[in-house]
C-alpha cells in the first residue's frame, strides 16, 4: 500500500512540466540533480541555529545592547494571593464587574486593582532587552542570507530564469551555492517557528504561523519540484526588505527615534518595490500568467501560485500596517515601535502604568506639602494663642 501511495504521489505529471521526467533528473556524468532527500539536512541545521541563536544573543546582542543603554529591567508587584489565583485561573483581563468584587474581597480601591492587573500582565511580557536581541539576531541573518543572495544571482537574468522554470529548467544541475541557499533559508523558517512559543507574542501571532508555514511549505515544494530558480527568487525578495525592519526595531529598542524612524522610511520603499511591485508583476506574472500561453494547467503549477498568492495576501495584510504606522509619523512625528508585523503595544501600556504612578506619587508629594504647609500655619498659630 505503502509503494502505491509513493508512486501516485510522486506521479511525473502532478509534480513536472509536460516535458520533463524523473528520468531526466537522475544523476550522470557527475553532475548532481535535487532531490527530496536533500532536504533532511534541514533537520541538524535548525537545531544548529537555534543554538547559534542562543549564543548570538548572549555573546553579541546582549552586549551591543548594553552599550546602547537597555538593561535588563525587572518587574516589581506587590503579592496577592486572591488577585493572583483570579489572574491565573479566570482571566487576564477583568471585567468591571470583577474588578468592582476583587477590591472589595482585597479591601483595594477599583484603581489599584486595574494597576496590580496591568502591572502582572507586563511581568510576563518580554522586556526590551529580549526584543532587541530577537531583532538583533533577524537582522544579522538577514543581512548574511541577503549577501549571500545578491552573491548567488548576480550574474543570472532573472525573467529568462523564471521562464525556464517551464521550460526545461530543471534539466540543469544543481549548484552547491543554491543548495545551501535553500537549507539555510529552511532552516532559519524552520527555527523561526520552533521558536515562536517563547519569542515576543505578536499581535498578528497567527499570520506569522501562516507565513512561516507557507515560507516552508513553498521553498520544500519548489525543491522537490526542481523550480529552484523560483524559489531563489522569492527567498531573496523577502530578505532585501526585512534587513531594514530589523535594523529599525533595533535602534527603537534603543531609543534612537530619528534613527529608527529613516530606517523605517526605508524598509517602508524596500517593502512596496519588492513585495507590492517586484513580487506580483514580475516574479508571480512570470510563474502564474505566461505558462498558460504554452501549457494546460497542472497540480505542480496549481500548487506553486497558490502558495504564492497566500504570500501575496499576507504582503497586502503588513502593507495594511505599515501605511497605518506611516501616517502616524509623517502626522505625529514620532513612531512609537517599528510592526509591520502588528507586535502588541507594550510600551504603551507601561509607559501608562508609569505615567500613573508618576501621577499618583505627585498627588501624594503634593498632598503632604499641603498638609506640611497647614500645619506650619497652624503650629505657629496655636503657639501665638497660647
Amino acid at each position: 500500500m505503502f509503494q502505491t501511495f509513493k508512486e501516485w504521489f510522486w506521479l511525473e505529471r502532478f509534480w513536472l512540466p509536460p516535458s520533463i521526467m524523473w528520468s531526466d533528473l537522475e544523476d550522470h556524468d557527475g553532475l548532481i540533480f535535487v532531490k527530496p532527500s536533500h532536504l533532511y539536512m534541514t533537520i541538524p541545521c535548525t537545531f544548529l541555529l537555534l543554538i547559534i541563536r542562543r549564543l548570538f544573543e548572549k555573546f553579541v546582542a546582549t552586549p551591543l545592547a548594553n552599550t546602547f543603554g537597555i538593561k535588563k529591567t525587572a518587574r516589581k508587584i506587590t503579592p496577592n494571593t486572591v488577585l493572583e489565583n483570579f489572574f491565573k485561573h479566570t482571566t487576564r483581563r477583568p471585567l468591571q464587574s470583577d474588578i468592582y468584587g476583587l477590591a472589595k474581597k482585597c479591601n483595594l480601591t477599583e484603581r489599584q486593582v486595574e494597576r496590580w492587573f496591568r502591572s502582572r500582565r507586563n511581568q510576563e511580557r518580554p522586556c526590551r532587552l529580549k526584543k532587541f536581541q530577537e531583532a538583533c539576531w533577524r537582522f544579522a541573518f538577514y543581512f548574511m542570507i541577503t549577501v549571500a543572495g545578491i552573491v548567488f544571482l548576480y550574474d543570472k537574468p532573472w525573467v529568462y530564469d523564471l521562464w525556464e522554470v517551464w521550460n526545461g529548467y530543471p534539466k540543469q544541475p544543481l549548484l552547491p551555492s543554491q543548495y545551501w541557499y535553500y537549507i539555510l533559508e529552511m532552516s532559519f523558517y524552520c527555527s523561526l517557528l520552533c521558536s515562536l512559543g517563547s519569542d515576543d507574542k505578536r499581535k498578528d501571532y497567527l499570520a506569522h504561523v501562516v507565513h512561516h508555514l507557507a515560507a516552508i511549505s513553498l521553498m520544500s515544494f519548489s525543491w522537490c519540484a526542481n523550480y529552484i530558480r523560483s524559489g531563489t527568487l522569492v527567498m531573496f525578495v523577502h530578505d532585501v526588505a526585512d534587513i531594514w525592519l530589523e535594523s529599525a526595531k533595533m535602534f527603537s529598542y534603543a531609543g534612537w527615534r530619528h534613527t529608527c524612524n529613516t530606517l523605517f522610511f526605508i524598509f517602508s520603499a524596500m517593502f512596496f518595490i519588492s513585495r507590492l511591485i517586484v513580487f506580483p508583476f514580475w516574479i508571480l506574472y512570470c510563474t502564474l500568467i505566461l505558462p498558460l500561453h504554452y501549457l494546460e494547467p497542472f497540480f505542480s503549477y496549481i500548487f506553486l501560485n497558490f502558495q504564492l498568492i497566500l504570500l501575496q495576501i499576507l504582503h497586502l495584510y503588513w502593507g495594511y500596517f505599515i501605511l497605518k504606522m506611516l501616517k502616524r509619523c509623517i502626522f505625529t512625528k514620532n513612531i512609537k515601535d517599528v510592526r509591520s508585523d502588528g507586535e502588541d503595544e507594550y510600551e504603551e501600556e507601561e509607559e501608562e502604568e508609569e505615567k500613573e504612578e508618576e501621577t499618583t506619587k505627585g498627588k501624594e508629594i503634593d498632598c503632604l506639602k499641603n498638609g506640611l504647609g497647614a500645619n506650619r500655619r497652624l503650629i505657629p498659630n496655636g503657639q501665638h494663642d497660647h
